[in-house]
């Protein structure tokens, strides 16, 4: 690249989007700290959120995306948050906080394969794509992988119903022999449907 010398405003453009770009690398390291050690609490706040509302203007739900990016990648993806890394990779492949959160929940989906993964991960650390397409890609993927397994995605499916079927009976029993509103043998045969129930799943 011509004019890419250390005094050229290209250079220092570059520099200064790739510094723009992974800055929040930075602020997700602070954040764990201040999160992990309750340092918000010496601070005066009562909890994370007011804080970080409060203190650095950041909304409960970015400053959680935050932290779980930063952590995830210090746990499972460790190169990507070396100094090493981030000077060399070119600004435009940087990734966001939000693609790295969309890796992260794509890391838990049990219907992906490895493969899978490493696919999405080269998207966003060598392609740079951008979040957005990233979590359409994932849509698409996690789609398709159950579309190919309807019985096990069948399965999962059985299983989530019988399990709030399960719980809202327990729920209801207990209203029952609080309020005495049934005689106790039929309270009896909504235990013994639950104990089935739970022996379905088991």
């Amino acid at each position: 690249m011509q004019d890419l010398n250390g005094d050229s405003l290209r250079y220092h453009v570059l520099e200064s989007a790739k510094n723009f770009k992974s800055s929040w690398l930075e602020l997700g390291r602070s954040l764990y700290s201040v999160w992990k050690d309750k340092l918000y609490k010496e601070w005066g706040y009562n909890s994370f959120d007011n804080y970080s509302a409060r203190e650095i203007g950041i909304r409960k739900q970015t400053a959680m995306k935050l932290l779980r990016s930063y952590y995830f990648l210090e746990k499972e993806e460790p190169g990507y948050i070396k100094e090493d890394y981030l000077q060399g990779a070119e600004p435009s492949k940087v990734p966001s906080f939000e693609s790295v959160d969309v890796l992260r929940m794509a890391k838990n989906k049990k219907t992906l394969d490895k493969e899978d993964y490493e696919n999405l991960k080269k998207d966003i650390f060598e392609k740079g794509k951008d979040f957005r397409e990233v979590r359409k890609d994932l849509t698409s993927l996690i789609r398709s992988r159950q579309e190919l397994e309807p019985e096990e995605a069948q399965e999962r499916k059985r299983t989530s119903t019988v399990r709030r079927f399960i719980g809202t009976l327990k729920a209801i029993k207990q209203e029952m022999e609080i309020l005495k509103l049934l005689p106790a043998p039929l309270v009896k045969e909504v235990s013994s449907l639950i104990e089935k129930l739970e022996r379905e799943l088991s």
